[in-house]
């Protein structure tokens, strides 16, 4: 009975985190178009978000598109279809690889860091100066972060395609000797539009679902050193699993 009691308050607290996130976010959102206009603020967050993570999605990206070479040029050898490498390579990245794992260098590169310095504003009550002066902290501290996520998440990703295509097409053709003209008309004939649709909108959910929970997880801490730092832990981990249910369900939609 122990047990059970304790997984129904795991369950309640988990429902009533979930609704206060949702508000929380909601009321962020409401106040995009209200005066003062957060521009200064979310280009600067864009900036630190985004261009921030250029080198972490880059890295990933082309040792991801060679891993997947190099595992699908020696899978398809055995098929007798190596000039498919190229279609492979590029389905999986476009598809599932690039958003997932775009997402999770993104939650460790910049889910941590927005957690941490909203908890440490909790923490030397920069949030209540902020009140102090008439200033909302929801429009000049959770807006822009969750905006900036969302925004710059598809195009990280989308930078992370195309070196991991690239990266794939160089151990490809230039180490294990596809045909060149095989990989790009294969690439081409097999992806479509749909295919970068359903990545595009991949990335812009999972980089809102980023901006909203390591928002509100920094923005309810605990105002201690250890309550950020709990923090932080928890946005990652519960930001990471987000991310892959989110996608399970969104690839069920666009297969």
């Amino acid at each position: 009975m122990m047990v059970f009691g304790r997984l129904g308050r795991m369950t309640l607290r988990g429902i009533e985190q979930f609704g206060d996130a949702t508000m929380l976010a909601l009321q962020a959102l409401a106040l995009m178009f209200r005066r003062p206009w957060q521009g200064k603020h979310f280009v600067l967050q864009l900036y630190a978000l985004g261009v921030g993570s250029l080198a972490i999605i880059i890295i990933t990206g082309a040792f991801t598109g060679m891993v997947l070479a190099l595992q699908g040029y020696y899978t398809l050898a055995k098929f007798g279809s190596e000039s498919l490498l190229g279609a492979g390579v590029g389905m999986s990245i476009i598809r599932e690889l690039g958003p997932v794992l775009g997402a999770f260098m993104v939650i460790g590169r910049a889910g941590s860091s927005i957690t941490a310095e909203i908890g440490i504003m909790r923490v030397t009550e920069q949030t209540d100066a902020l009140e102090m002066m008439a200033v909302n902290p929801k429009q000049r501290i959770i807006l822009p972060r969750i905006v900036a996520v969302t925004l710059a998440l598809p195009l990280l990703v989308s930078l992370f395609d195309v070196v991991g295509i690239g990266a794939g097409y160089l151990v490809g053709v230039d180490l294990l000797g596809v045909n060149p003209g095989a990989y790009m008309a294969e690439l081409i004939a097999k992806i479509g539009m749909h295919d970068m649709y359903g990545g595009w909108v991949k990335t812009v959910v999972f980089g809102f679902l980023i901006g909203v929970i390591c928002t509100y997880m920094g923005y309810r801490a605990e105002p201690t050193t250890e309550g950020v730092a709990k923090a932080t832990t928890q946005a990652v981990v519960i930001a990471s699993v987000s991310v892959l249910i989110i996608d399970y369900v969104l690839t069920s939609f666009f297969l």
